[in-house]
Protein backbone atom coordinates (compact mmCIF):
# COMPACT_ATOMS: atom_id res chain seq x y z
CA UNK A 1 0.00 0.00 0.00
CA UNK A 2 1.65 3.47 -1.13
CA UNK A 3 1.02 6.78 0.96
CA UNK A 4 -2.04 8.26 1.87
CA UNK A 5 -1.84 11.93 0.42
CA UNK A 6 -2.91 14.58 2.29
CA UNK A 7 -5.03 17.06 1.04
CA UNK A 8 -4.63 20.83 1.15
CA UNK A 9 -8.14 21.49 2.91
CA UNK A 10 -6.63 18.46 5.60
CA UNK A 11 -3.36 19.92 6.08
CA UNK A 12 -5.00 23.27 7.29
CA UNK A 13 -7.36 20.88 9.35
CA UNK A 14 -3.90 19.92 10.61
CA UNK A 15 -2.28 22.71 11.04
CA UNK A 16 -4.93 24.38 13.45
CA UNK A 17 -3.08 21.66 16.33
CA UNK A 18 -0.80 24.83 16.71
CA UNK A 19 -3.73 26.82 18.00
CA UNK A 20 -3.26 25.10 21.43
CA UNK A 21 0.72 25.23 22.01
CA UNK A 22 0.26 29.40 20.54
CA UNK A 23 -2.54 29.72 23.23
CA UNK A 24 -0.30 28.58 25.97
CA UNK A 25 2.60 30.54 25.00
CA UNK A 26 0.09 33.81 25.12
CA UNK A 27 -1.19 32.98 28.15
CA UNK A 28 2.22 32.65 29.92
CA UNK A 29 3.40 35.25 28.32
CA UNK A 30 6.73 34.23 27.20
CA UNK A 31 7.03 36.27 23.92
CA UNK A 32 7.58 33.55 21.73
CA UNK A 33 4.27 33.79 19.95
CA UNK A 34 5.66 36.38 17.22
CA UNK A 35 8.35 34.42 17.08
CA UNK A 36 6.12 30.73 16.73
CA UNK A 37 3.29 32.40 14.31
CA UNK A 38 6.89 33.65 12.20
CA UNK A 39 8.87 30.70 11.98
CA UNK A 40 6.09 28.73 11.30
CA UNK A 41 5.07 30.49 8.33
CA UNK A 42 8.54 30.12 7.02
CA UNK A 43 8.89 26.86 7.69
CA UNK A 44 5.43 26.55 5.06
CA UNK A 45 6.58 28.27 2.75
CA UNK A 46 10.11 27.11 2.37
CA UNK A 47 8.76 23.27 2.50
CA UNK A 48 6.47 24.32 -0.55
CA UNK A 49 9.44 25.98 -2.36
CA UNK A 50 11.76 22.99 -1.94
CA UNK A 51 8.69 20.22 -2.49
CA UNK A 52 8.93 22.14 -5.83
CA UNK A 53 12.37 22.12 -6.27
CA UNK A 54 13.47 18.24 -5.01
CA UNK A 55 10.91 17.27 -7.56
CA UNK A 56 12.88 18.40 -10.33
CA UNK A 57 15.74 17.31 -9.20
CA UNK A 58 14.01 13.80 -8.88
CA UNK A 59 13.42 14.41 -12.70
CA UNK A 60 16.98 15.38 -13.78
CA UNK A 61 18.70 13.16 -11.52
CA UNK A 62 21.90 15.09 -12.75
CA UNK A 63 24.59 14.42 -10.34
CA UNK A 64 26.22 17.33 -10.82
CA UNK A 65 22.68 19.10 -10.15
CA UNK A 66 22.88 16.96 -6.93
CA UNK A 67 25.48 17.95 -5.80
CA UNK A 68 25.80 21.69 -6.03
CA UNK A 69 22.74 21.39 -4.21
CA UNK A 70 24.82 19.63 -1.61
CA UNK A 71 27.03 22.72 -1.65
CA UNK A 72 24.55 25.21 -1.27
CA UNK A 73 22.63 23.07 1.37
CA UNK A 74 26.30 23.64 3.53
CA UNK A 75 26.83 27.25 2.97
CA UNK A 76 23.73 27.58 4.06
CA UNK A 77 24.53 25.50 7.50
CA UNK A 78 27.87 27.23 7.89
CA UNK A 79 26.04 30.65 8.17
CA UNK A 80 23.22 29.16 9.85
CA UNK A 81 25.96 27.77 13.01
CA UNK A 82 27.64 31.43 12.52
CA UNK A 83 24.72 33.42 13.32
CA UNK A 84 23.98 30.82 16.66
CA UNK A 85 27.68 31.50 17.87
CA UNK A 86 28.89 34.17 19.24
CA UNK A 87 32.39 33.83 17.63
CA UNK A 88 34.02 35.65 14.40
CA UNK A 89 32.84 34.64 11.44
CA UNK A 90 36.42 35.04 10.02
CA UNK A 91 37.25 32.29 12.11
CA UNK A 92 34.29 29.89 11.91
CA UNK A 93 32.98 29.90 8.43
CA UNK A 94 36.02 28.23 6.42
CA UNK A 95 36.47 25.38 9.57
CA UNK A 96 32.80 25.07 9.67
CA UNK A 97 32.40 24.32 6.20
CA UNK A 98 35.29 22.06 5.41
CA UNK A 99 33.93 20.06 8.05
CA UNK A 100 30.20 19.82 6.91
CA UNK A 101 31.84 18.93 3.55
CA UNK A 102 34.44 16.37 4.21
CA UNK A 103 32.06 14.77 7.03
CA UNK A 104 28.86 14.79 4.55
CA UNK A 105 30.77 13.71 1.60
CA UNK A 106 32.66 10.93 3.35
CA UNK A 107 29.83 9.42 5.43
CA UNK A 108 27.48 9.78 2.86
CA UNK A 109 28.86 8.24 0.32
CA UNK A 110 30.27 5.33 2.27
CA UNK A 111 26.53 4.74 3.33
CA UNK A 112 25.35 5.02 -0.49
CA UNK A 113 28.44 2.98 -2.06
CA UNK A 114 29.49 0.29 0.85
CA UNK A 115 26.48 -0.30 2.77
CA UNK A 116 23.58 0.04 0.16
CA UNK A 117 26.00 -0.88 -2.87
CA UNK A 118 24.01 1.47 -5.46
CA UNK A 119 25.18 1.38 -9.19
CA UNK A 120 24.36 5.07 -8.75
CA UNK A 121 25.13 6.45 -5.76
CA UNK A 122 24.61 10.48 -7.13
CA UNK A 123 20.83 8.86 -7.79
CA UNK A 124 18.61 11.78 -6.12
CA UNK A 125 16.28 9.30 -4.52
CA UNK A 126 19.08 8.41 -2.23
CA UNK A 127 22.07 10.98 -2.65
CA UNK A 128 19.44 14.12 -1.22
CA UNK A 129 17.77 12.45 0.98
CA UNK A 130 21.16 10.90 2.97
CA UNK A 131 22.96 13.57 2.68
CA UNK A 132 20.33 16.03 3.26
CA UNK A 133 20.00 14.12 7.27
CA UNK A 134 23.54 14.63 7.58
CA UNK A 135 23.60 18.00 7.11
CA UNK A 136 20.86 18.73 9.45
CA UNK A 137 22.19 16.45 12.31
CA UNK A 138 25.96 17.99 12.22
CA UNK A 139 24.36 21.69 12.14
CA UNK A 140 22.89 21.01 15.48
CA UNK A 141 25.62 19.15 17.44
CA UNK A 142 28.04 21.54 15.93
CA UNK A 143 26.43 24.58 17.58
CA UNK A 144 25.97 23.31 20.58
CA UNK A 145 29.57 21.93 20.78
CA UNK A 146 31.33 25.00 19.50
CA UNK A 147 29.47 27.21 22.00
CA UNK A 148 30.63 25.32 24.48
CA UNK A 149 34.08 24.95 23.33
CA UNK A 150 34.85 28.55 23.20
CA UNK A 151 32.79 29.81 26.12
CA UNK A 152 34.78 27.62 28.27
CA UNK A 153 38.07 28.75 27.29
CA UNK A 154 36.97 32.58 27.89
CA UNK A 155 35.61 31.51 31.07
CA UNK A 156 38.76 29.13 32.06
CA UNK A 157 41.74 30.74 30.49
CA UNK A 158 43.64 30.72 33.47
CA UNK A 159 43.04 27.03 33.68
CA UNK A 160 44.27 26.68 29.61
CA UNK A 161 47.54 28.90 30.33
CA UNK A 162 47.87 26.82 33.50
CA UNK A 163 48.17 23.41 31.20
CA UNK A 164 50.24 24.99 29.19
CA UNK A 165 52.38 26.08 31.79
CA UNK A 166 53.26 23.11 33.12
CA UNK A 167 54.14 21.50 29.83
CA UNK A 168 50.86 20.16 28.25
CA UNK A 169 50.98 21.06 24.00
CA UNK A 170 47.92 23.28 23.05
CA UNK A 171 45.73 20.14 21.50
CA UNK A 172 46.29 18.80 25.26
CA UNK A 173 45.46 22.54 27.32
CA UNK A 174 42.56 22.54 24.58
CA UNK A 175 41.55 19.00 25.64
CA UNK A 176 39.65 19.59 28.76
CA UNK A 177 37.53 22.35 26.82
CA UNK A 178 36.89 19.86 23.72
CA UNK A 179 35.91 17.13 26.50
CA UNK A 180 32.61 19.36 27.90
CA UNK A 181 31.78 20.27 24.25
CA UNK A 182 31.76 16.73 23.26
CA UNK A 183 29.58 16.15 26.39
CA UNK A 184 27.07 19.08 25.84
CA UNK A 185 26.45 18.48 22.44
CA UNK A 186 26.41 14.53 22.22
CA UNK A 187 24.79 13.12 25.86
CA UNK A 188 21.25 14.16 24.41
CA UNK A 189 21.68 12.18 21.34
CA UNK A 190 23.37 9.25 23.23
CA UNK A 191 20.50 9.36 25.50
CA UNK A 192 18.00 9.18 22.90
CA UNK A 193 19.78 6.69 20.71
CA UNK A 194 19.47 4.67 24.60
CA UNK A 195 15.98 4.71 24.34
CA UNK A 196 14.93 4.38 20.67
CA UNK A 197 12.36 2.04 19.93
CA UNK A 198 11.41 1.47 23.77
CA UNK A 199 10.04 4.98 24.73
CA UNK A 200 9.52 6.88 20.95
CA UNK A 201 9.98 5.36 17.13
CA UNK A 202 11.90 7.63 15.28
CA UNK A 203 10.92 9.72 12.23
CA UNK A 204 12.57 7.90 9.89
CA UNK A 205 11.16 4.77 10.43
CA UNK A 206 7.78 6.11 10.96
CA UNK A 207 8.15 8.14 7.13
CA UNK A 208 9.64 4.89 5.87
CA UNK A 209 6.47 2.34 7.13
CA UNK A 210 3.91 5.38 6.37
CA UNK A 211 5.95 5.41 2.58
CA UNK A 212 4.73 1.16 2.56
CA UNK A 213 8.03 -0.13 3.67
CA UNK A 214 8.07 -3.24 5.77
CA UNK A 215 9.12 -2.50 9.42
CA UNK A 216 12.12 -4.86 8.87
CA UNK A 217 13.54 -2.89 5.98
CA UNK A 218 12.72 0.27 7.73
CA UNK A 219 14.81 -0.88 11.26
CA UNK A 220 17.68 -1.87 9.54
CA UNK A 221 17.40 1.75 7.39
CA UNK A 222 16.90 3.62 11.17
CA UNK A 223 19.76 1.99 12.57
CA UNK A 224 22.43 3.54 9.78
CA UNK A 225 20.97 6.41 9.88
CA UNK A 226 21.64 6.70 13.57
CA UNK A 227 24.93 5.42 12.81
CA UNK A 228 25.76 8.05 10.08
CA UNK A 229 24.52 11.20 11.51
CA UNK A 230 26.46 10.14 14.94
CA UNK A 231 29.63 9.43 12.96
CA UNK A 232 29.69 12.70 10.64
CA UNK A 233 28.18 14.73 13.53
CA UNK A 234 31.78 13.71 15.81
CA UNK A 235 33.72 13.64 12.45
CA UNK A 236 32.92 17.22 11.14
CA UNK A 237 33.47 18.69 14.94
CA UNK A 238 36.57 17.53 15.41
CA UNK A 239 37.60 18.53 12.18
CA UNK A 240 36.15 22.05 12.30
CA UNK A 241 37.82 22.18 15.87
CA UNK A 242 41.01 21.59 14.99
CA UNK A 243 41.04 24.16 11.80
CA UNK A 244 39.18 27.20 13.62
CA UNK A 245 42.00 26.32 16.53
CA UNK A 246 44.83 27.67 13.90
CA UNK A 247 42.76 30.57 13.85
CA UNK A 248 41.72 31.03 17.71
CA UNK A 249 44.88 31.36 18.98
CA UNK A 250 48.53 32.95 18.20
CA UNK A 251 51.59 31.35 17.58
CA UNK A 252 52.69 31.01 21.69
CA UNK A 253 49.00 29.61 22.19
CA UNK A 254 47.18 32.55 23.60
CA UNK A 255 43.80 32.77 22.70
CA UNK A 256 43.09 35.96 20.58
CA UNK A 257 40.14 37.98 20.57
CA UNK A 258 37.43 35.81 18.69
CA UNK A 259 34.17 37.05 19.99
CA UNK A 260 31.64 38.81 17.79
CA UNK A 261 31.86 42.54 17.83
CA UNK A 262 28.03 44.25 18.36
CA UNK A 263 27.91 45.27 14.76
CA UNK A 264 28.40 41.90 13.49
CA UNK A 265 25.98 40.32 15.86
CA UNK A 266 23.48 42.35 14.52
Amino acid sequence: MGTIDISYSSLLIGLLLLILPVYYLWKFKTGLVKATVIGIFRMIIQLFFIGIYLRYLFLWDNPFVNFLWVIIMIMVASQTSLSRTQIKSKILFIPISVGFLVSVVLIGMYFLVAVLQLENPFSAQYFIPIFGILMGNMLSSNVIALNTFYSGLQREQQLYYYLLGNGATRQEAQAPFIRQAIIKAFSPLIANIAVMGLVALPGTMIGQILGGSSPHVAIKYQMMIIVITFTASMLSLMITISIASRKSFDPYGKLLHITKEKKERK
